[in-house]
């Protein structure tokens, strides 16, 4: 958080961005640079939360039936994208599913934004679809990205596998950016949409797909991006085609660097990572420290995690000179073992999905598969980034007990929180990969864990929410045996909880939740 504050006030003082950013904000995936999904915050409720009933015949939440319960709004049908919050701003993504305007009506995706302290409704971004069905832009996704908020600037991916920036007042505050928002949301060949003061301002966008990169999206580009200074990185979601065995674009860029302020393509991978994918590229960039230097850490499609340099290096072809990224280490995350068997059988290998993370000058990194493809064997890699070349095998420590993992890590007190799509919630020692716990929610896991405050809050298929106490022995607040039920939901819980001036948000498919101690 240190870093991330020093970088905005940084960057705010040479004018490249205005704004503030309060200090307990959660302004981007896995709430800093980092992607470790730990808090420092203390007061968050750990028990005696209601999420409460809906009212019958409705989707209104019944407020007496709840507790702890600061606000509750809906949002779409399904909904993926974990919550940022910035500035006095809640920005979620989701479908188009609940239409808050009667010109945006249909298949669309949406990122909607409320205000921090009473829930209320303030703009959106409409994302037409791409009208490619399940193979690129799966119907009723909707946008899946976080948002990255960086003072009066934010980034998010949208289901058009497109890059965009946009203005974080949207159109309260005029229009600032491309003037063409009315076309863009009415999408190609249609007639501009009207543009009003409850729709975004869209300052550019980068098309992932266009003669660029030519990338090809496998069901949904959803992966969130990183700012570092004045660029923006993000994972393009090049994959497979509809069949699973074809690679349309297999020399397209798995991870970009895009020009913060104009959205200008700087630098690409050329590590060949689209020609080994086996499914898509997912997984966000982190930021992180190597022998004293930034460097940037991607989990690819292709099973192995990488390491990059943040400084863009140069490349000349037929005569063009282009910006590359350059590769510092790579490390296969699966198994020689893993690698002999056919994806995606569950005994196979495994792409990563999972945000790799940052601690102590090491990296930790999950394999796992789309959801579709099953539960499966997993592991669970500790690795340093110091070293480079092809790291494989030379790994601090491993663990194969794991089963396929879409869930970023949270690691606090040289604990390590993590959860695999089974539904086994982990507790395991950093420094050495033992375990000291584990833990059956009974329910598939699709999010991250969060920790704060000495809880470690994990929401569930099954529309619970888990709370375990952190620690070396496993504590169950709200679980199964534990001193209190699950904390149950109207629906799935597929996004990742967080918390923000002492306020913890639960999203489901349909609803946001916004949790806070009662007031004295």
């Amino acid at each position: 958080m240190k870093q991330r504050l020093t970088l905005i006030k940084l960057m705010t003082g040479l004018g490249i961005f205005g704004g503030t950013l309060l200090a307990d904000d959660w302004t981007q995936w896995g709430g800093s640079d980092d992607r470790n999904m730990v808090s420092t915050e203390k007061g968050i409720p750990g028990v005696g939360m209601r999420a409460g009933k809906f009212k019958k015949g409705t989707e209104e939440t019944d407020l007496s039936t709840t507790k702890h319960l600061k606000w509750v709004a809906k949002v779409g049908s399904q909904t993926y994208g974990t919550p940022t919050i910035a500035d006095g701003r809640v920005y979620v993504g989701t479908n188009n599913e609940s239409p808050r305007d009667p010109k945006h009506i249909g298949d669309r995706g949406n990122m909607m934004v409320f205000d921090e302290k009473t829930g209320e409704y303030l703009w959106q971004l409409v994302v037409p679809k791409l009208g490619a069905g399940k193979v690129s832009d799966w119907e009723y996704l909707g946008i899946c990205s976080s948002a990255t908020i960086v003072g009066n600037r934010g980034y998010v991916v949208t289901n058009r596998c497109e890059i965009l920036c946009f203005d974080v007042e949207g159109m309260k505050n005029g229009n600032q950016g491309i003037q063409t928002e009315g076309a863009y949301m009415a999408g190609p060949g249609k007639e501009p949409a009207e543009v009003g003061p409850k729709d975004a301002d869209i300052i550019w966008v980068f098309d992932m797909r266009g003669d660029e990169l030519g990338a090809f999206p496998h069901n949904v580009a959803s992966s969130s991006v990183l700012v570092y200074g004045d660029k923006v990185i993000a994972t393009t979601s090049n994959g497979v085609d509809y069949s699973h065995l074809n690679l349309p674009s297999p020399s397209a860029p798995s991870l970009i660097m895009l020009d913060a302020k104009t959205g200008e393509l700087v630098a690409e991978e050329i590590s060949d990572i689209s020609s080994r994918v086996l499914h898509c590229s997912w997984a966000s960039p982190a930021l992180g420290k190597a022998n004293g230097k930034d460097i940037f850490i991607f989990g690819a499609g292709d099973g192995w995690c990488y390491g990059f340099d943040v400084n863009p290096g140069e490349e000349e072809d037929e005569g063009e000179t282009f910006g590359v990224l350059n590769e510092l280490f790579r490390y296969d995350c699966n198994p020689p073992e893993y690698r002999k068997v056919t994806y995606p059988k569950p005994t196979g290998p495994n792409e990563v999905v999972a945000t790799p993370v940052f601690y102590k000058d090491k990296v930790y990194v999950l394999t796992g598969q789309d959801p579709e493809h099953g539960e499966g064997l997993g592991t669970l890699s500790c690795i340093d980034p110091s070293k480079t070349g092809d790291i494989s095998g030379d790994t601090v420590w491993i663990y194969k007990g794991i089963e396929r993992s879409m869930s970023t890590p949270a690691i606090v007190d040289d604990l390590l929180y993590t959860a695999d799509y089974r539904g086994f919630a982990y507790c395991f020692d950093a420094m050495t990969g033992e375990k000291y716990w584990e833990y059956d929610t009974f329910g598939h896991i699709w999010g991250s864990p969060l920790v704060v405050d000495g809880k470690f809050y994990l929401g569930t298929e099954e529309g619970e929410l888990i709370v375990l106490g952190t620690g070396k022995e496993l504590k169950v607040l709200c679980g199964e045996d534990g001193v209190e039920p699950a904390v149950e939901f109207s629906g799935p819980i597929y996004a990742s909880p967080v918390v923000a001036n002492g306020v913890l948000y639960i999203g489901t498919q349909s609803h946001l939740y916004a949790f806070e101690l009662e007031k004295k």
